[in-house]
This record gives structure tokens, C-alpha cells and sequence, in this order.
């Protein structure tokens, strides 16, 4: 039996959870109408990666920086809060599995720290795993604080065993291992990046992990 993958490139409304969250059950609707079992969202999808951490200057633009943070951890996705659970309950209804990038805010231990989290949501709506990038890249760190590797684990679903790595992390061989002793049939990378080397990474890895 063939498996439909939709990938959804579709933007997020930029700092905005609630429309954002409207956007994505979009996609899913249209998605899952065309037959698609498993749905894929980018890297930090809810509200919107902080690319702006790559242009704004740390010491010379601290006022603009300070006020798009707190516009940033206003509109995190608060897992215990259940902020999800609009996408949970599509995930149900059309007994679909869905992968999708978010920032998480910490609300059970710090209470503030904000990560760079991918969430898989299984067919009956629970959430299977979440995965926190272990090391933020270079100024992501500014923003996102850094995994502890409890989310390193690769979940059943009716689509395949499904595991994922964000970014970057594709260039660190323990985590990929990780992944690959866990017997990965789909191993999910969502990424800012692109281009001819990331391309070549993700056949690397598809040769490398079998997956």
C-alpha cells in the first residue's frame, strides 16, 4: 500500500499563534482531501522562525530585538497549556499523522525558555513525540535554548517508523545514529536552509541511515 507525503510550504503568519494555527488547518483540510496520510510543516512553523536574528546586530539593535522576542514568546506554543489541540483534533478526525515545527515555550520548569521544537502527532491525535534541537545554530542561540536529547526517538505510525532531526543537526553523526538504531524508515529534517549541499545531505543520510 502506497503512502501520500505531503510537504507544506505554505507561510505562517509571522508572530501570530492563533492565525497561524487557522493557517495550518487549512493546509491539513486540503491536504487530507487529496489523500495525504502524513503532513510536514517547516522548521519553528508556529508563529515563524526568527530570521531576524541573522540580520539584527546584537549590541546596536537591542530595543527592535527585545520587542520581536517578546512579540515571539507571547505567541509560543505552550504544550501544556494544549495549544495544539486544534491540530490534534484534525489529526483525529482525518486519521492523518502530521510533523510540524514550532517554538516552544517552557512553561512547566522555567517558565521562559523558549526552543526549537518539532512535534509528531499520530492519527488518533496524541502526541508521539517532541523533539527540541539539541544546539541551536550559531544565533539561534540568542533565541532558542538547547535540547536534552529526550526526544531523540523514532515513533510508529501507519505512514512508516518516523524520526526527525531540525536542521542542522542532520551534520551531527550521533544524533543521526540515534535515529538510525532505532530501525528509521522516514527521517524528517525540517530546515531554513537550501540549496545544492543541503540536497546532497539529505541523499547522504537516505544512503548512510537506509531511511
Amino acid at each position: 500500500m502506497s503512502t501520500k507525503i505531503a510537504v507544506i510550504s505554505k507561510p505562517p503568519v509571522l508572530l501570530d499563534r492563533t492565525k497561524t494555527i487557522e493557517t495550518a488547518l487549512a493546509s491539513i483540510d486540503e491536504a487530507a482531501s487529496q489523500g495525504a496520510s502524513l503532513l510536514i510543516f517547516p522548521e519553528a512553523y508556529i508563529p515563524g522562525y526568527p530570521a531576524w536574528i541573522w540580520r539584527l546586530k546584537p549590541g546596536g539593535d537591542m530595543a527592535l530585538s527585545s520587542e520581536i522576542h517578546s512579540r515571539l514568546r507571547e505567541n509560543a506554543v505552550d504544550l501544556h497549556r494544549a495549544d495544539l489541540q486544534p491540530l490534534q483534533e484534525a489529526a483525529a478526525k482525518y486519521a492523518v499523522t502530521i510533523v510540524i515545527g514550532i517554538n516552544e515555550i517552557d512553561s512547566q520548569f522555567s517558565g521562559t525558555t523558549l526552543f526549537n521544537t518539532v512535534v509528531v502527532i499520530g492519527p488518533d491525535g496524541t502526541i508521539l513525540n517532541r523533539h527540541r534541537k539539541l544546539m541551536p545554530t550559531n544565533p539561534e542561540r540568542m533565541v532558542w535554548g538547547m535540547g536534552d536529547a529526550s526526544g531523540l526517538k523514532v515513533v510508529d505510525t501507519p505512514a512508516g517508523r518516523v524520526g526527525s532531526l531540525i536542521c542542522w543537526e542532520s551534520y551531527m553523526p550521533l544524533a543521526r545514529y540515534a535515529l538510525y538504531a532505532q530501525d528509521i524508515e522516514i527521517y524528517i529534517a525540517p530546515t531554513w536552509d537550501a540549496g545544492e549541499s543541503w540536497i546532497a545531505t539529505m541523499r547522504h543520510i537516505a544512503k548512510e541511515g537506509g531511511c
